[in-house]
């Protein structure tokens, strides 16, 4: 049995600590809990018995009560509360992003590789069935090799209230970033998972654009892959109703998963022989619909716990390994530089620049005042 601690009962953390109390993850008891806001330490004392609340992360690390930590805090603190955790022994389980910049992620990895622990993401979108699907067909070669990414993620709706929630909530100083730091690290894991980092990257970030926010709430960007590859990433917090459709082609076909349904356009032949060898100007290559099949499953974040406490007793796999983190990261954070910077970005980038950029937003960032709201995240993912 692993001995799990929170550190952060706000709105992720509670729902992790349901799971455990509610007994879907048999081989985690939940040994402690932590949060800096009083309202949630009160709620933790009323809500799950027997268990010890603390008011800093850092004092449950110390308290010898736990084999493992997860880790549901605002993001600044993420490399942070981990590198003191592996520090003490425990293994890690952090909640996305894996930071907000890449050299402090750095870091922690450093940490992670020196202590020798179980080190988890909680990137719960890779248990689900039709990413999975994606990766594997991806990664062995049925969609042929990569031509086009289009994702249009704008199903991530939020109204002002959420953002006025927190304190920390949509401030460059307490969040280190809006829609591209908050509601899609899964989606940049997904995307490089599944079609590797691309290699170039331009974006286009609107801060503010539908909210009293000074953190980006409307993206768009345009990405190259090392294979000539291209594609388009879109997403805003402000649209409704969104719209949620990854779609690839490839020269053997073209995917799309959209409303939970995974489609292939299989290619009798790959395009490119197609086009050189074809005697007709409009001829297209003959194309089959299939329904991806897919097992089912999509346990999402109960998965990551079973998989995280399976890989502490027996050395199972992960869903994520932490480590991986930083890839998604790297994403965001060149999105983010393009944006700034107004023009194109290499990956990798200049990791100093964007610290220096993000520290001139977190000097002038907005202090919010008040905010100390939990929302239930069931069904927003």
């Amino acid at each position: 049995m692993v001995r799990l601690g929170i550190i952060g009962i706000g709105n992720m953390g509670t729902g992790h600590a349901q799971n455990i109390m509610a007994g879907k993850t048999p081989e985690i008891t939940l040994a402690a809990v932590a949060d800096r806001r009083q309202s949630r330490r009160d709620w933790a004392g009323e809500s799950l018995p027997g268990v010890p609340v603390f008011n800093e992360g850092a004092e449950l690390i110390m308290s010898g009560l736990c084999d493992a930590v997860l880790i549901a805090v605002p993001h600044y603190q993420h490399p942070v509360l981990a590198k003191e955790a592996f520090a003490k022994g425990l293994h890690v389980l952090c909640e996305k992003p894996a930071g907000v910049y890449t050299n402090a992620v750095k870091e922690m990895n450093a940490a992670a590789d020196k202590a020798g622990r179980t080190f988890g993401m909680m990137f719960n979108q890779r248990t689900n069935c039709v990413y999975r699907r994606m990766h594997e067909m991806v990664e062995s070669g049925e969609l042929g090799d990569l031509k086009r990414v289009n994702w249009i993620i704008t199903d991530w709706y939020r109204t002002q209230i959420y953002y006025d929630s927190g304190d920390w909530r949509a401030t460059w100083a307490g969040e280190g970033g809006g829609v591209l730091l908050n509601q899609c690290p899964h989606q940049l894991d997904l995307l490089q998972w599944i079609c590797g980092l691309p290699k170039r990257v331009q974006a286009f970030c609107h801060e503010g654009k539908w909210h009293d926010i000074e953190v980006e709430d409307d993206v768009t960007a345009y990405l190259e892959f090392e294979n000539g590859a291209t594609g388009v990433f879109v997403t805003t917090t402000g649209d409704a109703p969104g719209t949620n459709r990854f779609e690839l082609t490839g020269t053997r076909g073209k995917l799309v998963c959209e409303d939970d349904v995974l489609t292939f356009w299989r290619l009798k032949e790959d395009e490119r022989e197609f086009c050189k060898s074809s005697k007709e100007g409009f001829a297209k290559p003959e194309t089959e619909k299939i329904i991806v099949e897919t097992d089912g499953e999509n346990p999402q974040h109960v998965g990551v716990l079973n998989a995280f406490a399976a890989n502490i007793l027996r050395g199972e796999p992960l869903v994520a390994d932490g480590r991986e983190g930083i890839r998604g990261l790297t994403l965001s954070n060149a999105l983010h530089l393009s944006g700034w910077l107004h023009k194109p970005v290499e990956i990798p980038f200049d990791e100093d620049l964007f610290e220096q950029e993000l520290g001139k937003r977190r000097k002038n960032s907005r202090r919010k005042e008040g905010g100390d709201i939990t929302f239930s995240t069931e069904g927003t993912y």
